[in-house]
């Protein structure tokens, strides 16, 4: 088997037919067919179903192609390295970003690794659970991954800070008209929350643990903006990182008291490479030089009694379910 004959099934599998399998790596569609055939026989197992819609992967073919994507990512790692003495890093590096954790370093840490290093792509996916993160992150799928902190954290992660949690309030909320927001005032209150699994709710229901009654659910989504932008809509509260706030929702934002803060790290991948280790210093970077934290936007009373003036007479509807 061969690197070669890796890409052409993962190719296929994206496109779902040979023939756009090699468009999209600009070869001639016989080798592609010649090589997916070479390497069934090889296996002696049919890694594709044939069907009147085009080509799917068998049970067998998905765990295949699974581990085919690893060798290919570990093999475009390899080059990078290879590259690197030369300083020049190129290929792709995957990052994961858990629900708004650690965004406030990552985008200046990106333009700055962008700006040293143009050649070398970038990918930035979300995840919800630290479980799942961390596995991905240990089979060599990802090359670093930002999340919270958590019980079963690997020794070797890297602290970045933490990360403060602020509630979103609907327009004319009455304790808008606090600068913080005491969380018991907040009992009885429909929340907005996050999947079961999930960091976030884990931290609204460790903050509410002693809550009577429990926290209502109004909805639970699975990304922090959405979660913003609902609460804002009025469907209830909702408690996320700052750093996860869309622009234009400041006015509707509130520090909670007492305060609530996530330490926030970095997990890189075993074995990790020149950019692996050039993205978690620029990180740092980021991070050391970042002020102490200061929800900016957040208005004055008077100021907030304007603006929630104004969102009343908004003729954007409300969601509805």
């Amino acid at each position: 088997m061969s690197l070669r004959q890796f890409e052409y099934a993962l190719a296929v599998a994206e496109e779902g037919s040979v023939t756009a399998a090699a468009e999209l790596l600009h070869v001639a569609q016989p080798s592609v067919s010649q090589q997916i055939r070479g390497l069934e026989r090889e296996l002696d197992v049919e890694l594709f179903a044939r069907t009147p819609t085009g080509l799917v992967p068998t049970l067998v073919g998905r765990a295949f192609l699974r581990q085919a994507e690893v060798a290919v990512r570990a093999a475009r790692r390899a080059r990078a390295t290879a590259r690197a003495g030369a300083e020049e890093l190129v290929g792709e590096l995957v990052v994961a970003v858990q629900m708004g954790f650690g965004t406030r370093q990552l985008p200046g840490a990106l333009d700055a690794l962008r700006r040293r290093f143009p050649r070398l792509e970038v990918t930035v996916f979300e995840e919800p659970s630290s479980a799942e993160l961390e596995r991905l992150c240990r089979r060599g799928e990802l090359d670093l991954a930002l999340m919270a902190a958590c019980e079963r954290s690997p020794a070797d992660a890297h602290r970045l800070g933490d990360e403060e949690f602020v509630v979103v309030l609907g327009p004319g909320h009455r304790q808008l008209a606090a600068d913080r927001v005491v969380l018991r005032a907040l009992e009885g209150e429909p929340w907005v929350r996050f999947g079961r699994d999930s960091a976030l709710d884990a931290v609204l229901l460790n903050v509410l643990r002693d809550s009577d009654p429990a926290p209502t659910t109004a909805a639970r989504v699975s990304q922090a903006a959405t979660a913003v932008r609902w609460a804002a809509h009025g469907l209830g509260v909702t408690l996320v990182p700052a750093s996860a706030v869309p622009h234009g929702h400041a006015h509707l934002v509130r520090p909670v008291c007492p305060a609530v803060s996530q330490p926030v790290i970095a997990v890189l991948r075993q074995g990790a490479g020149p950019a692996e280790t050039a993205l978690l210093e620029l990180l740092r970077q980021e991070t050391s030089s970042e002020p102490p934290f200061l929800l900016a936007g957040v208005l004055t009373a008077e100021q907030n009694a304007e603006q929630n003036a104004d969102a009343a007479d908004s003729p954007f509807p409300k969601p509805t379910f």
